[in-house]
């Protein structure tokens, strides 16, 4: 997903765990069988998650203006470009390289500080990429964690903040890249700029001292530093005895060489050192937030939207098969199956019933599937029957292995039982355990209702957690 549309999802997945009187769960079943809908055909999970997204905040954001305020936050805002470029010319300007002597001091120590402090950054960038990053993006997601929390409080919004704070980092690390290196280099070109500025209204020379260096060491050193600004501007650099000349002594104390050609060396070296290469990496940095902002991965997890996926690809209301075996539903049993079922589906679902499977007829249950193009199968019993692994199991084996790309649920009616022993809650729990233990040992998905009472929140919560499974 882009970043709008991922920022967007984070926000009501928040919702959607949340137990929260903004947003229940007839909201995120309107959200859903809306975006199921609306989609266009052969729309991707991921289309259909944005979708739904999109139709949930229609809801959301009216009812509380923190989620507006939430969305409305920018990832990214050209003026921080702008004020990291302006604060670092401006410092760069600042950084007087004179200084109180009134020359230009031939060693620099600031601005070979400033070139020496980008070459090891260069270091670091090239041995330690795949460790930076990782050390980056856990750092940024500490920042954007706890300025973003300042703002949200607890809830959803809250979970939504440290979810995105996770999800956005690299993006984060990225832009912060862009503004990092575009003020590395307007501090190299603040300074270059503050020697020609200075050199128009002043008369500068170039001189330099020192306890431990002699003019070889230092002739080899500028040598060596000063070698690519040398040779592209043709100025060539004057040998020992020459900075030997430039050196101040007690018998030399004003400096007599001028400035000019040292300034546009140093110059230079800022350009070809700091400034060039800081922009290149602005670049790339800025080229990579947005590839990433494009390609935000979110996970969707077992989220109510992903198991409409196949059927909104229909293009037709979903299906639903009922399998009954060993006894035939009766009318209330089907139809309050089928209202458990409009409450996570949808209002357009459709249930179709077919022929009871007797009991050692099970290798015949695959003919009764038919051609159906059911997005679910439901193998319906009554609580009453005893699980057999050679009866019931076979049963589900046959309808797994007839359609292996159809779901295939269980469906455990314990109406009639409850009734029978109302009086004796032990033995309901008893063979609710049974089932449930038979159901874990085949690795079969099981929904235990009662669809006299469609309308009890156990029933539909059990349909729900075994359809999200």
């Amino acid at each position: 997903m882009n970043e709008s549309q991922a920022r967007r999802v984070t926000l009501v997945q928040a919702f959607d765990e949340a137990d929260s009187p903004l947003w229940t769960r007839e909201d995120a079943q309107w959200a859903t069988r809306l975006a199921v809908q609306t989609a266009p055909a052969g729309a991707s999970p991921q289309q259909l998650v944005v979708e739904r997204s999109d139709h949930a905040l229609q809801r959301l954001a009216p009812r509380d203006p923190a989620v507006r305020r939430w969305l409305a936050r920018s990832g990214w805002r050209w003026s921080w470009v702008v004020a990291a470029l302006a604060a670092g010319f401006a410092l760069g300007l600042l950084a007087d390289l004179v200084g109180r002597a009134g020359y230009i001091d031939l060693l620099a120590p600031v601005l070979w500080a400033v070139v020496v402090w980008n070459l090891a950054i260069y270091a670091i960038l090239l041995l330690g990429v795949s460790r930076r990053a990782g050390a980056a993006n856990g750092w940024f997601r500490r920042i954007l964690s706890a300025a973003w929390e300042r703002g949200v409080g607890q809830g959803p919004l809250r979970d939504a903040t440290l979810r995105w704070a996770v999800l956005g980092a690299p993006l984060a690390a990225s832009r912060a890249a862009v503004v990092v290196h575009v003020a590395a280099a307007a501090l190299a070109a603040g300074m270059a700029s503050g020697l020609y500025l200075r050199g128009l209204v002043f008369d500068y020379r170039v001189a330099w001292q020192s306890t431990f260096l002699e003019a070889p060491t230092v002739h080899a050193m500028l040598a060596v530093l000063l070698a690519p600004a040398s040779a592209l501007s043709g100025i060539a650099l004057p040998d020992a005895a020459g900075i030997e000349a430039m050196r101040l002594t007690p018998q030399v104390p004003k400096p007599v060489a001028p400035a000019a050609a040292w300034i546009h060396l140093y110059s230079l070296t800022l350009a070809l050192v700091v400034v060039a290469p800081r922009l290149l990496l602005a670049g790339a940095a800025f080229v990579r937030a947005a590839v990433l902002a494009l390609r935000v991965e979110v996970p969707l997890g077992a989220d109510e939207i992903g198991r409409f996926a196949r059927w909104h690809r229909s293009g037709s209301a979903p299906l639903v098969q009922l399998l009954p075996y060993a006894q035939t539903p009766g009318a209330q049993a089907a139809l309050g199956l089928r209202e458990l079922l409009a409450a996570e589906i949808g209002e357009d679902v459709v249930l179709k019933v077919a022929d009871v499977t007797a009991i050692g007829d099970e290798a015949a249950a695959g003919a009764r599937i038919g051609s159906h193009p059911a997005v679910l199968r439901i193998a319906l019993v009554d609580m009453a029957a005893t699980p057999l692994a050679e009866h019931h199991g076979r049963f589900l084996q046959v309808l797994r292995d007839s359609r292996p790309a159809a779901e295939v649920l269980l469906v455990v009616d314990e109406a009639a039982f409850r009734a029978r022993f109302a009086g004796l809650p032990g033995r309901l729990d008893e063979r609710r355990g049974a089932w449930q233990r038979f159901a874990h040992e085949l690795g079969q998905r099981l929904a235990i209702v009662n669809l006299d009472q469609p309308d009890q929140p156990a029933s539909a919560a059990a349909l729900q957690q075994a359809l999200q499974a």
